[in-house]
């Protein structure tokens, strides 16, 4: 983390141990990380390494874990408006308009109806999407139903946005595509992020950081620094360096 900034989200040695069988099994041991507020971290690791467990731990979906997870210092205790989270599939109901699938992140709001139109107005046109607020989830492409996730996660303001491999599913072109929109987005709220990716290209695009994680019970096995400034090339030499160091890492 710069020395520039605080560490506003805070992990400290942080395990996480689930009942398989009735064995225990270890995700997550020995965790220990600082965010700075607005900064951008990738998580790399392989399947199974507990990355989206530490998502989950974060934005409160699972308090059954050792260790310290704080936010601002205080510690998170369940999930909160300051806090989205947006996953690899999109998860729209398909009976619901797009607006009406942005406006369920404002369901535990207290708005009016011209509030709340005008948030989801406002986030449709962040993510691209003007002129299709009443369009179904069916009449769109995979990469316009994950702009609506990411816009139906952004609706309620949270200063912390979390992705759990958000474009794994889609085609190179359009993947492309919503990684420049997510950092578009992400300089323009200046939001704290972080994104769990298998992706190491990816991380390197994106991130300021980029937690190399150990294979299950995962831990940190290295922190990697993206110093190239934005925008970013992704063929440009010293991001390919830094490819092939966290490939080896991973190996």
């Amino acid at each position: 983390m710069s020395a520039a900034l605080q560490a506003f989200v805070g992990f400290r040695q942080v395990a996480k141990v689930f009942a398989v069988d009735g064995a225990p099994v270890t995700a997550v041991r020995d965790f220990s990380l600082d965010i700075g507020e607005g900064e951008f971290v990738a998580i790399v690791g392989g399947s199974g390494c507990g990355k989206s467990t530490l998502l989950r731990l974060l934005v409160g979906l699972d308090s059954a874990h050792d260790g310290d997870i704080t936010i601002g210092g205080a510690p998170v205790a369940g999930v909160g408006a300051d806090r989205a989270i947006v996953f690899q599939e999109h998860r729209l109901f398909p009976w619901l308009t797009v607006a009406e699938n942005v406006g369920l992140g404002l369901a535990d709001e207290k708005l009016s109806r011209s509030e709340r139109d005008r948030r989801v107005a406002e986030h449709l046109d962040l993510v691209g999407l003007q002129g299709f607020a009443r369009a179904l989830p069916h009449q769109l492409s995979g990469g316009m139903a994950q702009r609506v996730a990411i816009a139906r996660g952004l609706v309620a303001r949270p200063r912390i946005l979390m992705l759990d491999e958000p474009f794994a599913a889609l085609d190179a072109l359009t993947r492309r595509l919503l990684q420049d929109e997510l950092l578009r987005i992400h300089q323009q709220q200046a939001l704290t992020t972080l994104l769990v990716t298998h992706d190491v290209e990816e991380a390197l695009y994106l991130a300021d950081r980029v937690v190399v994680m150990t294979p299950r019970p995962g831990s940190i096995r290295r922190i990697v620094a993206v110093a190239q400034p934005r925008p970013r090339v992704r063929t440009d030499a010293s991001l390919q360096a830094l490819r092939e160091e966290i490939l080896a890492l991973l190996i």
